[in-house]
């Protein structure tokens, strides 16, 4: 009888704990690693031949939005085409449980809007037949899994669970009654598995938040006051395990740096309290406006200085924007934005071409009210007309907002908004990469509260890309640029992640983990361009970006992936309190 069921043979080992790299075989049993070291062929059933290439674990993304994809997606693509082996759903508070039968399609409405989620593939693809979260977790656990998945508490859905409807906690704050009962909820999640709770709280008392409901309006979340999340963090201490995802604004709508302070000390409170990691939402970066994340890092330190664990997230893929107004909604914390680009498609479009929308607009752009905005996703001039619809409009494609508006003769929100509105708001604009600067991202990975990812994997599946974060950090930031070596890079991508995520039994290659592997040439390594893939339920699509170079994708000792191509395996599992059950 064979030893092991896998043996990798004659890859460099780096194994994701710093550890300098070597090389070494590793022999697999059982979805485990066996041994490392030298061992003979002869001793697996099966033998992958890996010189050449590097052996490490794989990633491990702790920032998706997969709630619904993964009911119609067993291997979360694009993260699992990148490397990535696990992955923790139900962030910022978003999420499908616990939920009464009745708000199902509220629910729905809320991902729709707010993270972009098409509505009709969540309608093709979910018979909502669960009320609880245990309930939730075990239907996940009967679907087949290609990755492995843990699963953090919704805080929105929870409270509107407590509280009877969506309705019902939108008109009004939970009690203390309720409060208690959202806690006792907690608890009954972290029995069944979560591994902690999340939420999203991105302008405090929800007056105007960068992503809002399918109405416009605050989610429930935003209105949550800090009370409230206290309360949460003080009962995820009473377990002593778990850990906190918190999105909270960190850039005011006047000055990026405005209301930073007392956003992060909210994150360390919250630490502070529960006696557990938080995960804070997010550095991002504006190669323009270096000194935002320079004050997030220092904050950092202190945190952690003091005792509190808070991890920032980094968003660390290069990845543009496509917009169209169709379905863009990351303006929302403009109130004449968030007007504007809510609706059907023709009640846009309409909006969009109205006059007193359009002089409020400018004003907005022209007092600087929108600088957050620029911050963000760029400055509206530098988005490239990138494809048109109407022939007569072709003209346009290529150019700028502000090369339209210079040639004629016109603001650039009329400039934009003009050629969208006669282009029935089918015109794709294309945003600038504004974290191209290598530089940056040397300066926070030297910080060791630091974790590159933030993919959002799942969301704003029409607009953006970065769930390619793990190849762009292997090519970009090790390969070509050298400001990470290797070893640092597989640590934050699997291990720190690991510890920060509360994912115990996987996240670097040590004998007695679970084999969750990727093979790859790192100098053949690359993210392929940008298609649109017509592969949701309902006929829906999406834009995404794959990769070349990875040589095997080994989830629990199953290849999933080999050379890019899907095996058909379904080895993943559901990480109930951060390990397969």
């Amino acid at each position: 009888m064979a030893e092991f069921d896998t043996i990798i043979k004659g890859g460099t080992v780096v194994d994701g704990t710093r550890v300098p790299r070597y090389k070494a075989d590793s022999g697999l049993k059982n979805g485990k690693i066996a041994k490392i070291g030298r061992l003979n062929n002869s001793d697996a059933k099966k033998v992958l031949d890996a010189h050449g290439m590097i052996v490490a674990p794989g990633g491990i993304d702790l920032h998706t939005h997969y709630d619904a994809q993964i009911h119609w997606d067993p291997y979360l693509t694009i993260s699992s085409w990148h490397g990535v082996t696990s992955i923790t759903m139900g962030n910022c508070g978003f999420g499908f449980a616990p939920l009464h039968p009745q708000d199902a399609e509220r629910a729905m409405l809320a991902l729709s809007r707010n993270e972009a989620i098409p509505l009709e593939p969540m309608k093709a693809s979910m018979d909502f037949k669960w009320a609880t979260f245990p309930q939730y977790l075990d239907r996940l656990e009967r679907l087949p899994m290609g990755i492995n998945v843990s699963h953090l508490f919704p805080i929105s859905p929870a409270v509107a669970y407590v509280m009877g409807s969506f309705a019902e906690a939108k008109s009004r704050l939970p009690n203390e009654k309720e409060t208690a009962e959202v806690a006792r909820l907690l608890h009954e999640a972290m029995d069944a598995g979560a591994v902690g709770w999340a939420a999203q709280q991105l302008v405090p008392g929800g007056s105007s938040a960068v992503q809002c409901d399918y109405d416009g309006s605050p989610m429930i979340s935003d209105m949550l006051p800090d009370s409230f999340y206290v309360t949460m963090a003080k009962t995820l201490g009473e377990r002593g395990k778990g850990c906190i995802q918190f999105t909270r604004s960190s850039v005011g709508v006047d000055d990026p740096r405005a209301g930073m302070h007392n956003d992060f000390d909210f994150n360390a409170l919250l630490s502070e309290e529960s006696g557990r990691p938080v995960l804070f939402n997010a550095i991002a970066v504006n190669d323009k406006l270096p000194y935002v994340y320079r004050a997030q890092l220092r904050w950092l330190a202190e945190a952690n200085k003091q005792g509190k664990p808070v991890f920032g997230q980094a968003v660390t893929a290069r990845a543009a924007n496509y917009i169209t107004f169709e379905d863009w909604n990351l303006y929302d914390s403009n109130p004449n934005w968030r007007e504007a680009t809510t609706g059907t498609m023709e009640e846009k479009r309409v909006k969009l071409a109205d006059p007193r929308i359009r002089a409020a607009l400018r004003e907005d752009y022209d007092s600087g009210a929108t600088k957050s905005l620029d911050f963000l996703f760029g400055e509206l001039g530098t988005f490239v007309a990138h494809k048109v619809s109407r022939p007569e409009l072709k003209k346009y494609e290529g150019m700028t907002v502000g090369e339209i508006a210079q040639k004629e003769n016109k603001h650039v929100i009329d400039a934009m908004l003009d050629l969208s509105v006669a282009d029935d708001i089918h015109t794709i604009w294309q945003g600038p990469i504004i974290n191209n600067d290598v530089e940056n991202y040397r300066e926070i990975m030297a910080s060791p509260y630091t974790l590159p990812g933030v993919s959002d994997g799942g969301a704003h599946i029409k607009f953006i890309t970065p769930g390619t974060y793990s190849t762009d950090m292997l090519t970009w930031m090790v390969r070509d640029s050298n400001v990470l070596s290797l070893e640092e890079a597989h640590y934050r991508l699997s291990y720190l992640t690991a510890w920060a995520g509360g994912i115990t039994d996987r996240g670097c290659l040590r004998e007695g983990l679970a084999a969750d592997i990727i093979v790859y040439d790192l100098d053949n390594l690359k993210i392929l361009p940008p298609e649109i893939a017509h592969d949701l339920p309902a006929g829906e699509w999406r834009r995404v970006q794959k990769a070349e170079g990875y040589r095997w994708v080994m989830v629990n000792g199953e290849v999933a992936f080999e050379d890019g191509k899907c095996t058909g395996a379904t080895s993943g599992r559901l990480l109930r309190g951060g390990q397969a059950s």
